[in-house]
C-alpha cells in the first residue's frame, strides 16, 4: 500500500483534500512495527482513518507543522520512540553526539521535552483544535513525576503541553476509540471514560478513584511523593486499577485504568498490517535504528520480571501478551525474501525473550497481584515456568528455508529459566541461539543493591553460570557468558562498589562499557534517588548522587583501565580497602611509585570501623636510598686525571648549590635577538 504522506505533494498524490489526523513525531518516519508511530498509524488507517506523518518539524517555526493544513479530527503527537531527554544526554548529562532515530544519525532534529515543546507549536495556530500526546515520553510523565536532567518534581506533562488527552501505554485500543469518538461528534473533552487515557479537568468525581497528594504537597514532601507513586506502581493492572486524581490547584488530572492486554488475535491482526519494514525513501543516508531490528521478531509484550529501575510496569504493564506462532512464522518467510537478507535471524523476543505466557493463570482472569512481585525475591509458587511454547517456536523459524540461524538477544531472565524443572530451552539455547557471547544482567552481586534492584540474589545468577559453562563444556562448545553491570544504583555505597571490582577481578572480565544508573521517569529505582526512601517500605536508602562518587564506582568496575588509577585509588582508600592495593594477585591496583603496600590482611573486611581523619598535609618523609645508589656510594672512587685545564672535576655535594654567575653582554644580546626574532 505504501508509506504514508509525508508531506503535501504526497498527500495530493493519495487524492486526499486533507487528513483525520496529523501525526507529529520526534523521530524520523520509519514504517516498522518496533516504531510506535508506524503501529498507531496503521491501526487508524485500518480502522478507515487518514493519517499524515509530519516528521521532526520545525520546532522554532510555526508553519513548519502547517504543511498539511488544518486536520479533520485532531493532531496527535509524539517525542519519539525514546524519552527526548534520554535520547539527547548522556547520564552525565553530556550531549549525545548521534540520534539513531533520525536520518544519517544526525543530532539535533527534535528539541529537549519534545512533546511539550510540540504541542506549544501546534498550539500557536492552532489554539482549539483537539491535541492527543503518547508515546514514551508522554506515557511516563503522566502525573507528576521527577526530571533528572533539572533537577525538580515536575507537573503532569498534560499541563505543560497544553494537551487535551493522553494516552498511555501502548495504545492500540484506546486510539481507535478517540478516532471514534471524535467521528461521531463528542468533543475531546468530553472523552473522560475511555481505559488507557489520562486528562485534565476543573472538576473530578472522587466516587470510587483515588485521590493523589496534591503537586503543591509533593514539593513540599519527598516522603509524601514516594508514598504517592507507589500508590500510582500498585494501580498498574487494567483488571485491579482505580481511577487516580491529582490536584493541582484548582486543575486536576485525571488517570483512566490501563487498557485491557490484547489477545494473541489482536496482536497478530497489529503485525499483520501492511508495514513497509523500512525508513520512508526520502531519507538518504539512513535511520541508524532500522539495523538492529529489521530482520528481529517482536513475540511477546509486558514484563512480569519488575526490576525497579524498568519502566515497563508502567508503559507495558505487567500481563505478558504474545503473539501466534503462525504470525510470527508468516513474518519471518517476508523477511527471508528481503534482497539484505543473509539468512540470520538477529533476535525473537522482547522485554524479555523467555516470558512467552502470563506468569499465573490468575493473571489471565484477574491480572497481576498489587502487592507481590512474580519473581522477587523468591519465584512465587503459583508461577508457571515452562519453556515448551518458546522452545517450539525457535525450532520452527529454525526450520525455514532460507534461515542458517537465529539469535535470541532480548534479555533472558535467568531465575526463571532455573524455576523450569525441565532444562531443554537451556540446551537448544547454547546449542543453537548463542553467537559465541550470551548477554545476561545480573546488575551487581551485592545483597543491598540488588534488593533494591528487585533483581534475584546473587547464588541465583552463580548457579546459572554453573549450568551453562557445563552444558559448554558438554556440547564441546567455547561461548562465553557477558554479564551487564550497573554503578550507583540506589543502595550501593563504595563498599559494594568494591565488591563489585573484586567479583569482576575474580571473574577475569572488565567491561568495556559500564551502564551508570539513569534516573529516567517514573521508575521505582528514579523515586529512591530523589527521596532517598524506597517507596515499597518507606526505608531510608543511601543514594550516590555526587558525580565525583559516581565516577569512582564506575571506575572501580573498569579498575584495570589505566585511566581510571587515581579514581580506584581514592575508592579503595575512602572505602578503607587499601588492602587491594599493592602486587598480590588478589589485589586490584599497583601502588604509587614511592608508596608502601597496605599490609596484607587474613580477610578484608567487606566494612569497617570508621578509621581516624588522615591529616591532609604530612611532613616530607626521606626517601630511602635504592640499591643502586647505595652500591654508587660504596664503590671506591677513581682518581681523576688533570684535564685539559687543569681542574678536577667537582664533587656532588649534599650542600645548598651556589648561585651561578649572572649572565654576560653577550649572553643577553643574543637573547634579545631570539626574543625580537619570535614575535615576527
Amino acid at each position: 500500500m505504501g508509506f504514508l504522506p509525508l508531506n503535501r505533494r504526497e498527500m495530493t498524490a493519495l487524492g486526499w483534500e486533507r487528513p483525520d489526523f496529523v501525526y507529529v513525531i520526534g523521530d524520523a518516519y520509519v514504517d516498522h512495527p518496533s516504531f510506535g508511530h508506524a503501529i498507531i498509524s496503521r491501526v487508524l488507517e485500518n480502522a478507515g482513518y487518514q493519517v499524515a506523518i509530519c516528521s521532526q518539524p520545525d520546532w522554532k517555526d510555526p508553519d513548519s507543522v502547517n504543511d498539511f493544513g488544518t486536520p479533520r479530527l485532531g493532531w496527535l503527537v509524539s517525542g519519539g520512540n525514546m524519552d527526548s531527554m534520554v535520547n539527547h544526554y548522556s547520564v552525565g548529562k553530556h550531549r549525545r553526539k548521534t540520534d539513531a532515530y533520525t536520518d544519517g544519525g544526525v543530532i539535533g532534529k527534535r528539541p529537549d521535552y519534545a512533546t511539550v515543546v510540540y504541542c506549544n507549536l501546534i498550539r500557536r495556530t492552532h489554539p482549539h483544535e483537539p491535541i492527543i500526546i503518547g508515546g514514551i515520553e508522554a506515557s511516563l510523565r503522566r502525573l507528576a513525576h521527577y526530571d533528572y536532567w533539572s533537577d525538580r518534581l515536575k507537573r503532569s506533562i498534560l499541563l505543560d503541553s497544553q494537551a487535551d488527552l493522553l494516552l498511555y501505554g501502548m495504545g492500540e485500543k484506546s486510539i481507535v476509540e478517540v478516532a471514534d469518538a471524535l467521528n461521531n461528534g463528542l468533543s475531546v473533552r468530553d472523552l473522560t471514560f475511555l481505559a488507557g487515557t489520562a486528562y485534565r479537568t476543573t472538576e473530578a468525581d472522587p466516587d470510587g478513584a483515588i485521590v493523589l497528594p496534591a503537586y503543591d504537597e509533593l514539593l513540599k514532601s519527598k516522603r509524601r511523593y514516594a508514598e504517592s507513586f507507589y500508590l500510582q506502581y500498585q494501580n498498574t493492572d487494567p483488571f485491579s486499577a482505580k481511577r487516580l486524581i491529582e490536584p493541582y490547584g484548582r486543575e486536576f488530572v485525571v488517570q483512566n485504568p490501563p487498557q485491557m492486554p490484547l489477545t494473541t488475535e489482536e496482536m497478530d491482526a497489529v503485525y499483520a498490517l501492511p508495514y513497509e519494514n523500512a525508513p520512508h525513501p526520502s531519507y538518504k543516508n539512513g535511520v541508524p535504528a532500522i539495523a538492529e531490528v529489521q530482520f528481529s521478531l517482536v513475540s511477546n509484550r509486558g514484563c512480569f520480571g519488575g526490576c525497579s529501575f524498568c519502566a515497563l510496569t508502567f508503559h507495558q504493564g505487567r500481563i505478558v501478551q504474545t503473539r501466534s506462532h503462525a504470525s510470527l512464522l508468516e513474518e519471518a518467510e517476508r523477511m527471508t525474501q528481503h534482497p539484505q537478507f543473509k539468512g540470520y535471524i538477529h533476535d525473537v523476543g522482547g522485554p524479555t525473550a523467555n516470558f512467552r505466557q502470563p506468569a499465573c493463570e490468575k493473571q489471565r482472569k484477574s491480572g497481576a497481584c498489587p502487592n507481590r512481585q512474580c519473581l522477587f525475591p523468591k519465584p512465587c509458587r503459583n508461577l508457571r515456568a515452562d519453556h515448551t511454547d518458546y522452545v517450539n517456536l525457535l525450532r520452527e523459524l529454525r526450520a525455514l528455508p532460507r534461515v542458517k540461524k537465529v539469535f535470541v538477544r532480548s534479555g533472558i531472565r535467568f531465575d526463571y529459566l532455573l524455576a523450569d524443572k525441565s532444562d531443554a530451552f537451556l540446551q537448544e539455547l547454547v546449542r543453537y541461539h548463542v553467537s559465541g557471547q550470551l548477554k545476561v544482567a545480573p546488575e551487581h552481586v551485592s545483597a543491598p543493591v540488588l534488593r533494591r534492584m528487585g533483581k534475584p540474589e546473587h547464588a541465583v545468577y552463580e548457579e546459572f553460570c554453573r549450568r551453562y559453562r557445563a552444558l559448554n563444556e558438554r556440547l564441546g562448545l567455547k561461548q562465553f557468558l557477558v554479564p551487564y553491570l550497573m554503578s550507583s544504583h540506589p543502595g550501593s555505597t563504595l563498599t559494594e562498589a568494591v565488591e563489585l571490582a573484586e567479583y569482576c577481578r575474580d571473574l577475569g572480565y572488565m567491561p568495556e562499557q559500564v551502564q551508570d544508573f539513569y534516573p529516567t521517569p517514573s521508575t521505582l529505582s528514579t523515586v529512591m534517588y530523589y527521596t532517598g526512601l524506597d517507596p515499597r517500605t518507606m526505608e531510608p536508602v543511601y543514594v550516590p548522587t555526587d558525580p565525583h562518587e559516581k565516577a569512582m564506582q564506575r571506575a572501580l568496575i573498569q579498575y584495570r583501565n589505566p585511566k581510571n588509577y587515581a579514581l580506584v585509588h581514592e575508592a579503595l582508600e575512602k572505602a578503607h580497602r587499601t588492602d587491594l592495593i599493592g602486587f598480590d594477585a588478589k589485589c586490584l591496583i599497583r601502588p604509587r611509585k614511592g608508596e608502601k603496600p597496605a599490609a596484607k590482611q587474613a580477610s578484608a573486611p567487606k566494612k569497617q570501623t570508621k578509621q581516624p581523619p588522615v591529616p591532609k598535609k604530612q611532613a616530607a618523609q626521606p626517601k630511602a636510598p635504592t640499591k643502586k645508589q647505595t652500591e654508587r656510594s660504596a664503590a671506591p672512587k677513581k682518581p681523576s686525571p688533570a684535564g685539559k685545564r687543569g681542574k678536577q672535576p667537582v664533587p656532588h655535594s649534599t650542600s645548598k648549590r651556589q648561585t651561578p654567575a649572572p649572565p654576560t653582554a653577550a649572553q643577553l644580546a643574543r637573547a634579545e635577538r631570539y626574543l625580537k626574532s619570535r614575535k615576527k
